[in-house]
């Protein structure tokens, strides 16, 4: 059974080199600066519009075998221009008006934003940015989803123009170019982006009744802790260097969602997130499905993990009541996020 819960042990962020309190929020990072001229470019041709323009993803639909295709290779691995490519129809979605694109203000600087209002095209941009325009399934206690190491070819091509005005003096400018492109793809800050996809649903696929508040509510405040959840993500991978589907990211990350919408840690309604409200139960369709869906557990391990979880979840509500409210300001999430990262 110990083999079996050894994952639970695992910790891969690293803490070298962490910055005091002072420090924070962190400098954006280079990419933010290209989605500001994204944003700024939604109020000319609506966020749709002006994502296909840079995003070339957006420019195929989500169709099985999409990732195989020859174009769609040759596009998204070596920024081909698409305009004639027979295959970039575009993604449908059904309310493609409702998208929100904006930049979000976490302890690791600011990070671009895709609010999906609509469900289903949620789950299409899911497709279309996780899983290379192929049609798998979304899980529906799944409600965001953060993009790392994004290769955005608009900034290469933006790069590439700049180079190239710079040297327009010297000869082989071929030649040179594709020298300079080999050092900069050692570079991923000058190409690699971040970014969230929100939606609005209940967070965790939790109903209103459950919590005991209005529909509205909850949907209002299920944003607040999502968007958080994925910031502290974000949060970890820039200054941990990690950010995995792991029990100890998503105990950390709903933490600060929670802290985030009502002001202090509520252990019930992580409890509730997880598919454990009524421990030793275990609720089908609960988060904690995801994060063990590649463990083989006998019932004793099961029932142990559940048992830790649980356990886990209460202590952190018993020491942020200790040493409330001192713990849930801004130094305080901060340095509660820190003590977190090193169980």
């Amino acid at each position: 059974m110990q083999e079996q819960l050894s994952f639970l042990r695992e910790n891969h962020f690293k803490h070298t080199g962490v910055n005091s309190w002072q420090h924070i929020p962190l400098q954006d990072e280079p990419f933010v600066g290209d989605w500001e001229e994204y944003v700024t470019d939604i109020a000319r041709k609506g966020a749709l519009a002006a994502l296909q323009k840079r995003l070339v993803q957006l420019n195929f639909p989500v169709k099985e075998g999409m990732s195989d295709n020859s174009n769609y290779r040759l596009a998204t691995r070596r920024g081909l221009d698409t305009l004639l490519m027979p295959e970039t129809t575009g993604v449908e979605l059904k309310e493609p008006d409702r998208l929100e694109i904006y930049l979000y203000q976490t302890l690791a600087g600011r990070i671009p934003v895709i609010f999906v209002r609509n469900r289903s095209d949620f789950e299409t941009l899911v497709r279309v940015f996780s899983h290379r325009n192929e049609p798998v399934p979304v899980p529906a206690s799944m409600g965001a989803c953060m993009i790392k190491g994004y290769n955005n070819w608009d900034r290469v091509k933006k790069y590439k123009e700049k180079w190239h005005k710079d040297n327009s003096h010297k000869e082989n400018l071929d030649f040179l170019w594709g020298l300079e492109f080999e050092k900069m793809k050692s570079r991923k800050d000058l190409y690699q982006d971040t970014f969230l996809i929100l939606s609005d649903k209940e967070y965790s696929n939790v109903p209103a009744e459950m919590l005991g508040i209005s529909q509205d509510e909850w949907r209002r405040l299920s944003l607040v802790v999502r968007r958080e959840h994925e910031a502290t993500h974000y949060f970890t991978l820039r200054l941990f260097e990690s950010a995995r589907n792991h029990l100890l990211d998503e105990l950390i990350a709903d933490y600060m969602g929670i802290v985030a919408a009502t002001g202090s840690y509520k252990a019930r309604w992580f409890l509730y997130f997880m598919g454990l409200e009524n421990y030793p139960a275990y609720r089908s369709g609960g988060r904690l499905a995801n994060y063990i869906k590649d463990k083989e557990l006998s019932d004793k391990a099961f029932e142990t993990l559940i048992s830790f979880v649980k356990n886990a979840a209460w202590n952190l509500e018993v020491i942020s009541e200790k040493y409330a409210p001192e713990i849930y300001t801004g130094e305080g999430k901060y340095k509660m996020l820190m003590a977190m990262s090193k169980v």
